[in-house]
């Protein structure tokens, strides 16, 4: 008998979750849909860029093909014997055409790169030995977009070659690459960032262009060309931030967080660049002290250490780390991660670890809230000392009129544990070339250097000591300098902030490939906040969507929520499909990975609140769930479901 109690009670229920499914959902609608960049260009590719049957005399000529890079085009024709192809973009000077060969072929597509904007471009295709011109008319710049307020140029040592300079954006402008006469010449309209270097096959990577927590922390790292094509993501689970290296076996190493921590830019992880499964994770909270070496100007308990830096050392297996926030570069061995040494003053930091620093032989200042540290070929130690304060201590501060940033070179001595001061430039220039963060140097060659200091401002005529984001701002600049022989060869001013500087050539030793790009790795697992059940809301969902500005977004992996609350509002969002219900905390807050006590809110932003997002990701998910929210007490019904 309880077994047929057992059957018509379950019977029962069906019935009753099948009414309810009826009831309130029949009239649901999907949330919209925002396609990824990967299922996009699949599609242009499998359409738009088909080959069929084009010639040199009559080509198919494509510009901008992925709608991400517009001073790019694509030309495609065949032919019927193995030909190889040379194409030459012509320059608005003698030394600024652009020439590259191709690799033979009967296919043919050829990327064009280094168009100027708003431009008759002149293109010539040489085919066997028979040259055709075309002229490719690119669109105006963006309105907004930053152009070069100065460049100058030595000549006898630059002469003209394919060789660009590459800038991201850290506040204003957009990823885009200058020619030695400061005419943009390639850039993205895309909002991808950080770090901007070719990998060993040819291509770029560059951060993706989506958030997994604000104000920087990015979902992981795109694989692209200069069409803009993407031909890998790899998504992370605690997302991507600053910089990336890559390894002899092409696996990478990305400076990422883990926000269970309630800590950020201080976890590394390592990536297979086959599967974009995680093979390594460093957590620096269980290597170094989260209490010592601090600069009381700008450390804080949630950002101890800032990460800004990964640099691999084959020759030692080792990696150097760069902590803004310690004053600090940090070499730890790769297989062990034990510390090997630290690059910096010893002040404030235990003595039980003083062992790990060196000691300074001639005249040398230490470095201050540095970027870009990197090792050099000969084992020497290249970074951009910012210079911040020239101290750790709040009372005895350099004002930022009266202070300077540099690229400085030191030498090691790991035998004795010695330090010396070899190079630096900068200095020299005082103030106006003083960046209280970002900024990047990079090795040419022996000699030959690229300092980029990105993140001057001032404010009515006085240098800031603050990043732009956080100070009063009316005037920005980044300045990048090539020296040679201590001797500046090349020098761009841009007025706005950049947060790196890259010289590279348009063409490589990569080919463009008509193939279908790949999404990698995982933005792993969102967990549920606690169990809620439902037994009345209120179908006034309308009133509530404007009220509070909620937008509801399906992306390719996650489901994206994000509204405008106040900070005593109580949030949660409801997924549920009958049989799976799933509720998830919407954290009003700034800071959403850190201890609320450290969020300050404005007085305007208490008043009217801040928007927040929340990122419910796919993983662990599957099916209709219809999405109800509680806010203060009340849940809302929106008609809305979405799928995973």
């Amino acid at each position: 008998m309880k077994t047929k109690y057992k059957f018509v009670l379950l019977i029962f229920t069906a019935c009753i979750c099948s009414i309810m499914i009826y009831y309130f959902c029949e009239k649901s609608q999907p949330v919209s849909y925002v396609q990824d960049v990967i299922t996009y260009q699949n599609k242009v590719d499998a359409t738009e860029l088909a080959i069929t049957n084009y010639t040199i005399d009559d080509p198919k000529i494509v510009i901008d093909p992925y709608g991400v890079s517009p001073l790019t085009a694509l030309i495609i024709f065949e032919t019927k014997d193995l030909t190889t192809p040379k194409l030459t973009v012509v320059g608005k000077t003698s030394n600024t055409s652009i020439t590259n060969t191709f690799k033979p072929g009967k296919v043919h597509y050829l990327p064009v790169y280094g168009l100027y904007p708003d431009y008759d471009n002149k293109v010539i295709v040489e085919v066997n030995g028979k040259k055709h011109e075309f002229v490719i008319k690119t669109e105006p710049l963006p309105d907004n977009f930053v152009t070069a307020t100065l460049a100058e140029v030595n000549s006898a040592e630059i002469n003209g070659n394919n060789d660009f300079y590459f800038v991201t954006p850290a506040s204003t402008g957009y990823t885009a690459a200058y020619d030695i006469n400061g005419d943009v010449r390639w850039y993205l309209n895309e909002f991808f960032l950080w770090d901007i270097e070719r990998l060993n096959n040819g291509n770029i990577m560059l951060s993706t262009n989506r958030l997994v927590n604000p104000p920087y922390y990015m979902s992981g790292l795109v694989e692209m060309d200069l069409l803009g094509k993407v031909y890998y993501e790899y998504s992370i689970p605690g997302g991507y931030h600053h910089d990336y290296f890559e390894l002899p076996d092409g696996n990478l190493i990305v400076a990422s967080d883990n926000f269970e921590n309630g800590t950020v830019e201080d976890f590394i992880v390592e990536i297979d660049r086959d599967t974009g499964k995680i093979v390594k994770e460093i957590d620096l909270t269980k290597i170094l002290p989260i209490k010592e070496g601090g600069n009381k100007n700008y450390q804080t308990e949630y950002d101890w250490f800032h990460n800004n830096s990964v640099w691999f050392d084959e020759k030692t297996n080792s990696l150097t780390l760069s902590g803004r926030h310690t004053d600090s570069i940090v070499n730890i061995d790769y297989e062990t991660l034990e510390i090997n040494w630290i690059v910096g003053s010893k002040e404030n930091w235990n003595k039980k670890y003083h062992k790990y620093f060196f000691t300074p032989v001639g005249n040398l200042e230490w470095q201050y809230a540095q970027h870009a540290a990197m090792i050099l070929p000969n084992g020497d130690l290249f970074v951009f000392d910012n210079g911040n304060n020239k101290s750790k201590k709040t009372d005895n501060i350099i004002s930022a009129s009266d202070n300077y940033s540099r690229g400085v070179i030191y030498r090691l001595n790991l035998d004795e544990m010695t330090i010396k001061q070899i190079y630096q430039y900068g200095k020299e220039l005082g103030s106006s070339f003083y960046s209280p963060y970002i900024s990047d140097v990079d090795y040419i060659d022996s000699n030959h250097y690229l300092i980029h200091s990105g993140g001057i401002s001032s404010y009515k005529g006085v240098p800031n000591n603050e990043p732009a984001g956080l100070s009063k701002v009316d005037a920005l600049n980044s300045i990048t300098v090539e020296v040679k022989d201590n001797k500046e060869i090349f020098k761009l001013v841009l007025p706005s902030n950049y947060y790196r500087a890259e010289k590279m050539s348009l063409y490589s030793n990569n080919e463009y490939e008509p193939k279908e790009g790949i999404k990698l790795g995982s933005l792993g697992v969102t967990k549920p906040s606690h169990n809620d059940s439902i037994l009345f809301f209120n179908k006034n969902g309308d009133k509530i969507i404007n009220k509070y500005n909620l937008k509801f977004t399906k992306e390719a992996d996650r489901l994206v929520i994000s509204g405008t609350f106040k900070k005593s509002d109580d949030v949660s969002i409801i997924l549920d499909n009958v049989f799976d219900k799933k509720t998830y905390d919407l954290t009003i807050s700034k800071k959403p990975y850190t201890a609320l006590c450290l969020d300050v809110f404005t007085a305007e932003e208490e008043k009217k609140g801040i928007n927040v997002t929340k990122y419910i990701n796919d993983e662990d998910l599957k099916g209709k769930y219809y999405i109800y929210m509680k806010i203060n007490g009340k849940y809302y019904d929106f008609d809305k479901f979405v799928e995973f």
